[in-house]
C-alpha cells in the first residue's frame, strides 16, 4: 500500500478539507502532515457547517482513523475546542483521533510573540494569522520547543515556564507590552490559564508514535490519505517568500510530517480553484481589483475560515498552476468552485507572463514586473450548482477542463460545483 496525498496548488482555501471529507469513504486513516490552527477547512453536510483548523478533514465520518501527524504544530486551546464543536456532529471524534508525540506545541507566549513582530513590521506586515505558528516552528528548529509527548513528563511545567520567561526577554526589547496583548479576546495570563487547563484536557487523548503507526499500518494494508494545509504557493520555500506560511506545504512534505519514505507516496490530488485567490499580503499577478474581482469575491464568499479576512480574487493562472502541478508530482487534479464562474459571460486565464516572455515564476517575483498574458474564453452561463448527473455539465465548462488539462498535461479527476460533500463528482 501507499500513502495518496490531497494538498493545495494556489494560495491556500482551494476547498481541500471539503475534497478530503468527500473522498474519505475510501480510506481508513486521514493524516495531517503540516500547519497548525492557521488552516481553515469548511466542510458542509446535511445542513451543517464546521470548519476545523488542526483535526484532519476525515473527523466527521464514523468509521475513519484521524492523525493528526509530526509536521503540524498544537495549540490546545483551540484544538479541544474545536475537537468539543467536532464531537457534537460525530460522537466518536475524540476516539478516532490520535496525535503524534513529536507534533510540537504553540505556547501562549508564540502568540504574543507573534504579534509582536508583526507590529515591528509596520507597512512591511507580512499578514500573519497571529496564531503562533511562525514562533513556534521558530522554536522547533532552534531545538527548544515543546513537543506534545512531553505533557506528560514531570519537568513540562518547568520547561514551559523556561521557555516563556526566555521569550518575554525577546518581547522587552521590542519595547512591547504583553499586559495589553489579547489572544482571542483574553488577557495574555488568562489565556496562559486557559492553556494550561486545556493541556490537563488533551491528557485523555490517544498520543502516539506517528510515524511507526503509520508504516504500521501500510504494512497491514490499511489506506491512508495525507491532507496538507495552506497551499503550494505558500511554501516555505517554493513560494513567495517571505509572503508565505512557515512549513513545507508540497507533497515532500509527507515525508517529513508523518514519517514516511519518498517511494511510499501514492496518488497525488492537486486542489484548485477555478480561478484564483488569496488572503493578506503578497504578489498575486492575476489579482482583479475592478468590478469583476469584486463579483467574484461576493459570489464566492471570499472571507477567510480562520481569520474572517476578505479574499483578493482574479483569473486564473496557469503557470502558477503547472508551476505548482511540477514540483508536487500531481497525478490527479481537483477543480473546485467552478459554479462561482456560472453567470459570467467570459472567462480568462493567463497562459503566461510579459508578452509571452515568462511561462514560470521566477524567484523574484516580488521584485519583478509580472503582467499577465490571458487568453478569453466563452463562459457557460448556466447553473452548475444543482445538477443531477454529472453528463448535465455544459459544453463550455467542459471546454474549460480540457483547456486546463491540455497546459498543465495532468488530467483533472474530480469537479466540485458546490460546498456540499455531495456536489463532488467524479470526472
Amino acid at each position: 500500500m501507499k500513502v495518496d496525498v490531497i494538498l493545495g496548488l494556489q494560495w491556500g482555501d482551494e476547498g481541500k478539507g471539503k475534497i478530503v471529507d468527500a473522498m474519505t469513504p475510501r480510506y481508513d486513516i486521514i493524516a495531517r502532515f503540516q500547519g497548525g490552527p492557521n488552516a481553515g477547512h469548511t466542510i458542509e453536510f446535511n445542513d451543517n457547517k464546521i470548519v476545523l483548523h488542526t483535526i484532519p478533514s476525515g473527523i466527521l465520518r464514523d468509521n475513519t482513523l484521524n492523525i493528526i501527524g509530526n509536521g503540524v504544530v498544537i495549540d490546545p486551546v483551540i484544538l479541544m475546542a474545536e475537537l468539543k464543536k467536532v464531537t457534537s456532529h460525530n460522537p466518536a471524534a475524540a476516539k478516532n483521533l490520535r496525535i503524534s508525540n513529536r507534533a510540537h506545541l504553540i505556547l501562549p507566549i508564540h502568540r504574543a510573540l507573534d504579534a509582536c513582530y508583526e507590529q515591528s513590521k509596520g507597512g512591511a506586515k507580512i499578514g500573519t494569522t497571529l496564531k503562533g505558528i511562525a514562533p513556534a516552528y521558530a522554536d522547533k528548529y532552534n531545538r527548544v520547543g515543546l513537543r506534545a509527548g512531553e505533557i506528560f513528563f514531570t519537568d513540562f511545567g518547568e520547561k514551559f515556564r523556561n521557555l516563556t520567561k526566555e521569550h518575554l526577554k525577546i518581547i522587552h526589547m521590542y519595547d512591547f507590552d504583553i499586559d495589553n496583548v489579547q489572544i482571542d479576546g483574553l488577557p495574555f495570563k488568562e489565556y496562559e490559564k486557559q492553556w494550561l487547563h486545556a493541556i490537563e484536557e488533551m491528557k485523555s487523548l490517544d498520543f502516539i508514535d506517528a510515524e511507526i503507526f503509520i508504516n504500521k499500518a501500510l504494512e497491514s494494508g490499511k489506506s491512508i490519505l495525507a491532507e496538507g494545509a495552506q497551499g503550494t504557493l505558500l511554501d516555505i520555500d517554493f513560494g513567495a517568500y517571505p509572503f508565505v506560511t512557515s512549513s513545507n506545504t508540497i507533497c515532500a512534505g509527507v515525508c517529513s510530517g508523518l514519517g514516511i519514505a519518498p517511494g511510499k507516496i501514492g496518488r497525488v490530488y492537486g486542489v484548485f480553484k477555478a480561478y484564483c485567490t488569496r488572503v493578506g499580503s503578497g504578489p498575486f499577478p492575476t489579482e482583479l481589483f475592478d468590478e469583476t474581482g469584486k463579483k467574484m469575491q461576493a459570489i464566492g464568499k471570499e472571507f477567510g475560515a480562520t481569520t474572517g479576512r476578505a479574499r483578493r480574487c482574479g483569473w486564473l493562472d496557469l503557470p502558477a498552476l503547472n508551476y505548482a502541478v511540477t514540483i508536487n508530482g500531481v497525478t490527479d487534479l481537483v477543480m473546485t468552485k467552478a459554479d462561482i464562474l456560472d453567470t459570467f459571460e467570459t472567462i480568462q486565464a493567463a497562459q503566461s507572463y510579459n508578452n509571452n516572455t515568462l511561462d514560470y515564476l521566477p524567484f523574484n517575483i516580488n521584485n519583478q514586473a509580472m503582467t499577465p498574458d490571458y487568453i478569453e474564453l466563452p463562459g457557460w452561463n448556466t447553473p452548475t450548482d444543482k445538477l443531477e448527473n454529472i453528463n448535465e455539465l455544459p459544453k463550455e465548462l467542459l471546454d474549460y477542463i480540457k483547456f486546463i488539462e491540455k497546459y498543465v498535461h495532468i488530467p483533472i479527476s474530480y469537479l466540485s460545483l458546490g460546498p456540499n460533500r455531495n456536489q463532488t463528482y467524479q470526472l
